[in-house]
């Protein structure tokens, strides 16, 4: 049986010059032509594997190694282009009105599959890195320039802040912040954006999180919490339309499985109660991250949930369902002199640390030995120990990274007419702004009653 060799493979081609010498000798010729011979075969041999290699390395290595890396680099230039469309498109649409709905989109599936909470906490290492004396004033700066932060208005000198964690939650200098002293009026906790705001009316007292999903204000303050409820009797009546809207999410709720913290479904009989309001503002990472109290108020009770870190820009609340209902927060409740307070400081991607000043032991982001998120809330009853009474403009708390904070209060309700329900309190802000710590939120007064 013979073997056909073909001559493309270098390890066979050098076998058939190998057995092609060996015949040679065998048949007596002269050593000087056989030395020839076996130059002319060795170079030959050389340059027959560096043409193999070529023809190798031009047929595969350089065009399937730079195909892939241009391959990835479309598909991830378009995902970026199709992400700055869809921006566009709602920046437009927010010029003429018209508000984006909820559309939730596979990076947001993508986001629950990924280890955000260990993640933030290796950043968080690293942001408490101390840095060189020299080499503080630039990155702080770089830092302003990039976040739009105003380093006019620091406490100290940038030498003195040791890390980048120090920075970021810094202190501002003395005057910086005038709080409206009014009694009649209730003052922002933090420096950000108006998210949301209103009263709230409908069965559940959910708040949109953006047009086309509301969560429910019980789940977002926790099974416990006493949050004033009352029958169905007393409901605020809303249309048809938004009560249809309400009743097909709460039969969509019921089928969800949701791994964060446990949740309360009230009946769709109960509603909040008259004169119950909320507020939601958004802090950027460039923002000032110290949480001060909006009314003279005593904290009763604190609620550690320990959720997911998500992300909560603009764009994850568009995309991502019950996103502050999921991620990890601290809620305090008590009382104040219009009735029922509380605050809750949801927590973010990168770090993840909320600092509680009324209890300096707490720690948040700590990792959790099992999987799921299904533990109930870690909760301290501060009544026992008669409250925490706290000041109007007081700090309460700091993040360590962009976040968002929740009011739900309850404010003065004048008596309902027949037809609709006019109350005394109001705000005076806008979805959009930007607003300060101390400036006011809303005010109550008599001139403001409805005729």
């Amino acid at each position: 049986m013979k073997f056909r060799v073909h001559r493309k493979f270098p390890a066979f081609d050098n076998l058939y010059r190998f057995s092609s010498l060996k015949i040679l000798q065998t048949r007596n010729f002269s050593p000087s032509f056989l030395y020839k011979l076996r130059s002319f075969s060795s170079s030959s041999s050389a340059k027959a594997s560096l043409n193999d290699a070529n023809n190798s390395s031009s047929n595969g290595n350089t065009f399937l190694l730079p195909g892939a890396t241009v391959a990835t680099i479309l598909m991830l230039g378009a995902l970026h282009a199709r992400r700055l469309y869809d921006d566009k498109k709602v920046e437009e649409a927010k010029e003429k009105g018209v508000e984006p709905g909820f559309q939730p989109d596979a990076k947001a599936s993508f986001l629950s599959l990924l280890p955000l909470r260990t993640i933030s906490r290796m950043w968080g290492s690293l942001m408490s890195v101390e840095l060189p004396i020299q080499m503080r004033p630039y990155v702080y700066k770089a830092w302003a320039r990039a976040f739009h932060s105003n380093l006019e208005e620091v406490a100290l000198p940038l030498e003195e802040y040791p890390s980048m964690r120090d920075f970021f939650a810094r202190k501002l200098r003395a005057g910086c912040r005038p709080i409206d002293n009014d009694s009649q009026c209730l003052i922002s906790p933090v420096d950000g954006t108006v998210v949301r705001f209103g009263e709230l009316k409908e069965p559940g007292a959910m708040i949109e999180q953006v047009k086309g999903f509301s969560y429910s204000v019980s789940a977002l303050l926790g099974q416990n919490s006493f949050l004033p409820m009352v029958s169905g009797k007393d409901v605020v009546e809303k249309s048809s339309e938004a009560d249809n809207g309400h009743r097909d999410q709460t039969k969509k709720s019921w089928w969800r499985v949701s791994l964060s913290s446990p949740k309360i479904q009230y009946p769709v009989s109960a509603s909040p109660m008259k004169g119950l309001f909320y507020c939601v503002l958004y802090l950027s990472p460039g923002d000032y991250h110290r949480v001060h109290s909006p009314v003279d108020w005593n904290v009763l009770v604190r609620r550690h949930f320990s959720g997911h870190l998500y992300p909560v820009n603009e764009r994850a609340t568009r995309t991502i369902r019950n996103l502050y209902v999921e991620n990890e927060r601290i809620v305090l409740e008590g009382q104040w002199q219009q009735g029922y307070f509380a605050l809750a400081a949801v927590g973010a991607t990168n770090i993840g640390s909320i600092e509680l000043y009324i209890e300096p032991e707490l720690q948040t982001n700590r990792s959790r030995k099992k999987f799921l998120q299904s533990e109930p809330p870690e909760e301290r009853m501060y009544e026992q120990e008669g409250g925490f009474l706290v000041k109007k403009g007081e700090e309460v708390a700091a993040f360590n990274m962009g976040s968002t904070v929740v009011l739900v209060f309850q404010a003065p309700v004048a008596k309902s007419s027949k037809d609709n329900v006019s109350t005394d309190f109001r705000f005076n802000i806008k979805r959009g702004d930007r607003i300060r710590v101390g400036e006011a939120l809303g005010r109550w007064n008599d001139s403001q009653k409805k005729e």
